[in-house]
């Protein structure tokens, strides 16, 4: 099997694992300072990387900030927001029928922005894909008191989505040329931009050494930090981003069912309903169609 359709498998597996990372992260540090260190260990290691084999770096300024831009979008600002809603008492189910709204945003701006067609079964994909999204969360959703819920949150929350469709779309319309590895190791200094003073700002910066610490640290960057992220942006440079950001409608569904695994959360009938019709969304979205018949 080629790289091209083991990519995608792949990226949303790992992806996945960042919600189960992430409530490890809450025992052991506040979230943004969780994501600062992170993404400062992530910058270093592909920084090295890219020192040991060899990788040109992007030429010129204006490369060089499109680079560190992006990565305060699809790392600082969307990864920072999200985490940090959470934190602030949104729910996981509601924050993943905001990110399920992400691929469907992507969509609809790609048309406009940048002239991405999408043909008649992809539209019908990103609907599908959504509406499996709504139905694997909202009995859970239901159930929570929605007055508990602060207002100001779920609109960071959604920010946040609209952040993460931003800086997809900056990174397909700048980012064309220049090695991967090089981009992602400017992403984060990008990411460290936005992420450290938020941290300063509204964090008590708490730290709990120990391995659970370095454990969680660890696989936060180099399964998810290094591994995803490389697969994404190859993903994003490879193909349309309205399908990249499809693959995200597959990452709340397999959470929950990791979470099942791992914390023994109640895996229901409609979470696998909804996995099922989400899987159909995405694979109508990026199965190859004949542009001639649109």
């Amino acid at each position: 099997m080629t790289l091209d359709r083991l990519a995608p498998t792949i990226f949303v597996l790992l992806w996945s694992t960042g919600w189960v990372a992430a409530k490890y992260a809450t025992l052991f540090a506040d979230p943004l300072t969780f994501l600062a260190m992170r993404y400062a260990v992530a910058a270093v290691l592909f920084y090295f990387v890219c020192r040991v084999t060899g990788v040109s770096w992007p030429k010129g300024r204006t490369a060089i900030f499109h680079a560190i831009v992006s990565g305060m979008f699809l790392h600082g600002l969307y990864l920072g927001m999200l985490w940090w809603a959470i934190g602030q008492g949104v729910p996981a189910s509601l924050s993943g029928i905001i990110a399920g709204l992400q691929p469907l945003m992507t969509g609809i701006a790609a048309a406009v922005l940048i002239g991405e067609r999408l043909g008649a079964s992809q539209r019908l994909g990103l609907l599908l894909g959504f509406a499996g999204i709504a139905i694997a969360v909202v009995p859970n959703l239901l159930t929570v008191d929605a007055g508990a819920i602060p207002v100001y949150a779920v609109v960071v929350n959604v920010l946040g989505m609209a952040c993460v469709t931003a800086g997809t779309l900056y990174q397909k319309r700048f980012l064309k040329d220049g090695d991967l590895r090089a981009v992602a190791a400017l992403q984060y200094v990008g990411a460290l931009i936005v992420t450290v003073p938020a941290a300063l700002m509204l964090e008590n910066l708490r730290i709990v050494w120990g391995f659970g610490l370095f454990a969680t640290l660890a696989w936060s960057v180099v399964g998810i930090s290094m591994g995803a992220i490389a697969l994404l942006l190859y993903l994003i440079r490879r193909g349309d981003v309205s399908k990249a950001a499809s693959l995200i409608y597959l990452v709340p569904p397999l959470a929950a069912i990791e979470a099942a695994i791992i914390f023994g959360e109640r895996l229901s009938l409609p979470m696998i309903v909804g996995t099922v019709i989400a899987v159909l969304g995405v694979y109508l979205t990026n199965r190859k169609v004949d542009r001639r018949r649109g």
